[in-house]
């Protein structure tokens, strides 16, 4: 199935341009809306590019959805911290939503997704009460309905991603999505390397676990004797990290009924 490109622009502020790089199905049946999903990049808040996501959109657009790639404010670029981050993701998803009608998109099918940094920009959305852009409309809701993961930062306090803890100080435990695990989160899937020397494998363990003590859904998908970043490599390899992750992701998606048949 062939593709449609565009961008739009989902936020302005400060003069910035903020946008959505999607990608949907050149051949669309106009009277059923279109599943979504919204990637946010990694690079610890501080730098990184939409076009890591872009390969894991074209592949999700081919079979049946609005796949996004987000731009959000970063430290490097913009002056800004984790707390725009933040708010530039959930900004993100409302606007989807708001927009739903003219993208063509079920607002009841959004999930989000990221890697790294961007996936907690993506848990952030899901579980993050507050940090909410001024002006925007609370009744438009900013949270995802599913979450696909990439070797997430859940944990920004001393027990997870150093760094985090770090740069965010006394506000690491409100930007924790691990610390704000409640009844009725999105269901999830996390695909996180065992040997990940950024982002430990037991804080995937332990954000997993939680998320089932409290009635979710969560599944954690571990590969063996991969570090950070992993699931990038292996893009035009027959069975690679890439493929092998983009396969996970595409059957959690058919389990929520956001895809249907299983891939040729």
């Amino acid at each position: 199935m062939s593709v449609v490109e565009d961008s739009l622009v989902y936020k302005t502020v400060e003069g910035v341009d903020l946008r959505l790089y999607t990608f949907r199905p050149a051949e669309e049946d106009p009277a059923e809306l279109l599943p979504g999903i919204v990637f946010f990049h990694g690079g610890g808040w501080v730098g990184g590019d939409p076009q890591q996501f872009f390969q894991q959109s074209r592949y999700l657009a081919e079979r049946g959805m609005l796949a996004c790639s987000a731009r959000y404010r970063l430290i490097d670029v913009h002056g800004t911290s984790p707390l725009e981050c933040v708010k530039d993701g959930k900004s993100a998803i409302r606007w989807m939503r708001a927009h739903a009608e003219t993208l063509g998109l079920d607002p009841e099918r959004l999930a989000a997704g990221g890697g790294s940094a961007g996936g907690h920009v993506a848990a952030s959305a899901a579980m993050l009460p507050g940090f909410d852009e001024d002006g925007e409309d609370p009744a438009v809701s900013s949270r995802p309905n599913a979450l696909v993961l990439f070797n997430p930062v859940l944990d920004t306090t001393n027990t997870g991603w150093q760094n985090g803890a770090k740069m965010l100080g006394k506000r690491a435990r409100d930007l924790s999505p691990m610390h704000h695990i409640a009844h009725q989160m999105p269901p999830c899937l996390l695909l996180h390397g065992k040997d990940d020397a950024a982002v430990p494998f037991e804080n995937a363990e332990r954000f997993c676990r939680r998320m089932t003590d409290a009635g979710n859904r969560c599944e954690l998908i571990g590969y063996d004797g991969e570090g950070h970043g992993f699931f990038n490599r292996g893009r035009d390899e027959g069975n690679g990290p890439f493929l092998q992750t983009v396969r996970e992701a595409d059957a959690f998606l058919r389990s929520l009924g956001y895809l249907h048949d299983a891939p040729s």
